[in-house]
């Protein structure tokens, strides 16, 4: 399944703005005590390169962010565009106008021209699936190239939109352009009847070296890792951008780059939610030299999800992340981490183990042993291969280490980024999923009484018994590759604390959470051969179990 990374539209709702009062109050709190250092604002990065191109329309235009977009109607970008596109015929309330109301429509290959700068870029396309003019939205499957690069392959973005329940669809890309600026093509399929191609807005953003530069630990199962290097000319996709522990943060609050980082919640496994907070009134961060200040936003370090007080639960759960990603190429995986609570102030008072896909990454990780103190960010980067095609479950899992006897038994993390790399053939494509219809059954669509739909009541009997034959599936998988990297266990359960070690930190900026994010609109979907055969073609047996 080909999900990439996806983008909810977000308005300034009342939560947002008390958000933005929080922080004032939370300034002025900080300005009043004794240990604080401020972030300096002027060490943010500037982009040389800030592209806004709205498709289709003409003039400039602002989206609800305040960002000012440009018309590419008649620009330099595509001068042999002199007249609009089209409007969408549908238009979702929840979606901004900007870029999305207009689109700009392919029948045969078409590429945008972009003058730019020596150095990576960011490209992120804007897709909101709807008809426009005659053209179905059904029939848009197409491919996206950057030079030599596939960044999308017979794409169709409502395929990708109704699995996934989304609006609209943002994909980002980084790309080290050297001569000659930076060509985007679009190409509608040849093998699909009526097909076109179709954009609706797109970013181009200079952005410093994140990824050339670093030195990611190749996660492959043996002992001793090795050092993976990511040539300068490496494409990557942005498939994952999370805050860990805190709100989504929108591109203008962003350190320079306008990346957008979502909730982390959707993606907890089971109900081991841990706890989350904010840094202790008395602690601000404080970049150090080895860290650039653009790497990630004060706001992602300021908050966390640790495992809680228990010493006796956090030793028998693995805080966890499951991340679907498309199989077949190598993702890196970047972790942030801060310490912004007290106690936490000495080495080897929390030391934790990381995992990636059942695999050990690193064990006796050590916040403050990394970074040299508290309110002080650090990262650490991994590479981890998947195989096979279609779309697996990349896992992050996080346990107490227990052999450096630690203070605190817990773990704690701040943000996760997952980047794809290009495999050998340039391409970052991977396949589209299926239509909702086609990946599950929905129970709420049986109806009681309803004479039409007895006869789909067993079948929703048996595929409720599948859920859990497979639930106990996932579970026996799990404990057999928990032999393979000591101290692996299985979930618990959530640890409901207020915070680490019984404190009740300051939520500065509102970052409660429940057990189940309201703002969520992902859940898991099953396919109709994998329940079948989980649960031998429904047998009645397994119901129950």
């Amino acid at each position: 399944m080909d999900l990439g990374f996806l983008f909810l539209d977000q308005s300034w709702s009342l939560m947002q703005l008390r958000s933005l009062l929080c922080a004032s109050v939370a300034f002025s709190l900080l300005a009043a005590t004794l240990v604080v250092v401020a972030v300096d604002n002027s060490t943010y990065y500037v982009p040389r390169d800030d592209i806004l191109l709205n498709c289709g329309a003409s003039g400039q235009a602002s989206s609800f962010d305040g960002r000012s977009w440009t018309g590419d109607t008649g620009t330099r970008y595509a001068p042999s565009l002199n007249g609009d596109g089209f409007d969408a015929l549908r238009q979702d309330p929840s979606v901004s106008t900007v870029p999305y109301s207009t689109a700009r429509v392919f029948t045969s290959p078409f590429t945008y021209r972009f003058p730019l700068s020596a150095g990576r870029k960011f490209i992120r396309l804007h897709f909101y699936p709807s008809d426009y003019s005659n053209h179905a939205v059904s029939d848009a499957f197409f491919s996206v190239t950057s030079g030599p690069y596939t960044l999308l392959h017979n794409f169709s973005s409502y395929l990708t939109a109704d699995a996934l329940n989304f609006a609209y669809l943002i994909r980002e890309y980084s790309v080290n352009v050297s001569t000659g600026g930076l060509n985007l093509t679009f190409i509608p399929s040849t093998t699909h009847p009526n097909s076109y191609a179709f954009i609706n807005g797109i970013e181009i953003v200079s952005i410093p070296d994140l990824f050339s530069s670093a030195t990611p630990l190749l996660v492959d199962g043996d002992d001793g890792h090795i050092v993976y290097t990511i040539d300068p000319d490496q494409a990557l996709e942005t498939v994952y951008r999370l805050n860990v522990g805190g709100q989504a943060i929108p591109p203008i609050e962003d350190s320079g780059l306008f990346r957008s980082w979502d909730d982390d919640s959707p993606y907890i496994y089971g109900a081991a939610f841990g706890v989350t907070y904010s840094n202790d009134p008395n602690v601000t961060i404080t970049y150090p030299t080895s860290v650039p200040s653009y790497i990630a936003p004060p706001d992602v370090y300021s908050t966390a999800r640790s495992m809680g007080p228990n010493a006796q639960v956090n030793l028998n759960y693995n805080l966890t992340w499951i991340l679907p990603v498309d199989a077949g190429f190598y993702f890196l995986v970047r972790l942030h981490f801060c310490e912004i609570q007290y106690p936490i102030v000495k080495i080897n008072q929390r030391v934790f183990d990381i995992y990636l896909n059942n695999q050990t990454a690193t064990e006796e990780a050590d916040v403050i042993g990394w970074s040299g103190g508290i309110g002080i960010p650090v990262y650490r980067d991994y590479v981890v291969m998947t195989m096979g095609r279609g779309q697996m479950d990349l896992w992050v899992a996080l346990h107490p280490d227990t052999l450096s006897k630690p203070e605190y038994y817990d773990s704690i993390l701040n943000g996760l980024e997952v980047f794809k790399l290009q495999n050998s053939n340039n391409s970052l494509a991977g396949l589209n999923p299926g239509a909702r219809s086609q990946l599950y059954v929905d129970p709420r669509d049986v109806r009681k009484g309803s004479a039409k739909h007895k006869s789909e009541v067993p079948v929703i009997v048996g595929v409720i018994g599948a859920f859990a034959v497979l639930l106990a599936v996932i579970c026996l998988i799990g404990m057999c590759k928990c032999q393979k990297n000591k101290k692996m266990k299985k979930g618990k359960g959530a640890v409901t604390s207020n915070g680490p070690y019984g404190l009740s930190p300051l939520s500065l900026y509102g970052n409660a959470r429940s057990a189940v994010s309201a703002e969520s609109n992902l859940c898991r979907y099953f396919y109709i051969a994998g329940i079948k055969a989980a649960t031998s073609d429904f047998d009645e047996s397994t119901v129950g179990r």
